[in-house]
């Protein structure tokens, strides 16, 4: 009987990859790990009646009108002054996502300058988003520290022997300024903080955009990200995040664990 069983799960095992190659991105989410619509709260994207500048400051009556959440789940802290304020908040339109963050920080520390480098060490705000309202183990990230230099790239979550990749070739068009009040890399003073604005065009998700096209009440996954470094001369920094972290062990790059945002028209 073994070799029959044998033959069998082979047979079993050979029907599965031929399924999950011809369904494509639908198996590419685990469905133990898909998001529960509903469970974490939904950030409502208003539209951007006028045309956005991307400047660094929010002087469209736009952003008025965008949500405003904080992100507040602090994990790798060392001491109280490493948890500071965040605002996040995002707007559309039929051509870009637009994403503006406003941070508070005393002591403004930015020292990579190579592109697609360790922005991730400095001050510096993320952006990871799915085009599609699930838990899919492949999303796009944007790393860019305060003194603007990119790190853009895409995620295959635990792709291979649960090892990560990113592969960072994956260089979009797009645009972001950021302003900071205070000295870049002196820990001798008490600096105030710094704001950053991006403008992603929807093109930049390629054809993973068709899978749910951004028209109001589509949805799609994403996490937003600080990293805040407090330090010059100290590899150490403290990370807060829109949603929360549940196992400090992994990195931000839980893709079970993102939100949803919905485009609206409002």
């Amino acid at each position: 009987m073994r070799p029959k069983i044998n033959s069998y799960l082979r047979l079993k095992n050979i029907f599965a990859v031929l399924v999950y190659l011809g369904t494509g991105l639908s198996l590419f989410s685990q469905t133990e790990k898909q998001l529960v619509i509903g469970q974490q709260p939904v950030y409502k994207v208003s539209r951007a009646r006028e045309a956005i500048t991307v400047d660094g400051k929010m002087d469209e009556p736009g952003w008025r009108n965008a949500e405003v959440q904080p992100l507040t789940n602090f994990f790798r802290l060392d001491k109280p002054v490493d948890k500071q304020n965040t605002k996040f908040r995002m707007l559309w339109d039929d051509t870009n996502l637009y994403l503006f963050y406003e941070c508070e920080d005393t002591s403004l520390t930015a020292r990579e300058t190579k592109f697609d480098g360790r922005t991730y060490s400095d001050d510096c705000a993320e952006f990871f988003v799915v085009p599609a309202p699930d838990s899919v183990y492949m999303h796009f990230g944007f790393e860019i520290n305060i003194t603007e230099v990119r790190y853009d790239y895409i995620v295959l979550w635990k792709y291979y022997n649960n090892r990560t990749f990113f592969i960072s070739g994956y260089n979009p068009e797009y645009k972001v300024k950021a302003i900071f009040d205070g000295t870049l890399n002196n820990d001798k003073d008490k600096d105030k903080g710094w704001t950053m604005e991006f403008a992603i065009p929807m093109s930049a998700f390629s054809n993973f955009n068709s899978v749910a096209r951004a028209k109001p009440g589509v949805r799609w996954a994403f996490q937003a990200v600080r990293q805040d470094r407090n330090a010059v001369d100290d590899r150490f920094r403290s990370t807060s995040t829109l949603y929360p972290i549940y196992n400090l062990r992994l990195d931000v790059h839980q893709p079970a664990h993102f939100g949803l945002l919905e485009f609206t028209d409002n």
